[in-house]
């Protein structure tokens, strides 16, 4: 049985989830997707949160996030 050996290196993307129901559900909806075809995410990193405003009320919510993950050997 083989192992994979963890790299100490971590590889770092940004990415914007969107939601209509918060600001930590857009982070949640971002991380979500990007594990669909990133493995090893170690961490999230939010680095900046906006929304869209229709008849003075918040409609869209968008985060900014990075997201690191682990650089495996193989």
């Amino acid at each position: 049985m083989s192992e994979e050996k963890m790299a100490n290196v971590a590889k770092i993307i940004e990415l914007v989830g969107q939601s209509k129901v918060g600001w930590e559900d857009a982070a949640n909806n971002a991380v979500r997707e990007a594990s669909k075809t990133v493995t090893n995410i170690t961490g999230v990193e939010i680095i900046n949160c906006t929304g869209t405003v229709t008849g003075g009320k918040i409609t869209n919510y968008k985060a900014n996030v990075k997201v690191a993950f682990g650089v495996t050997d193989r």
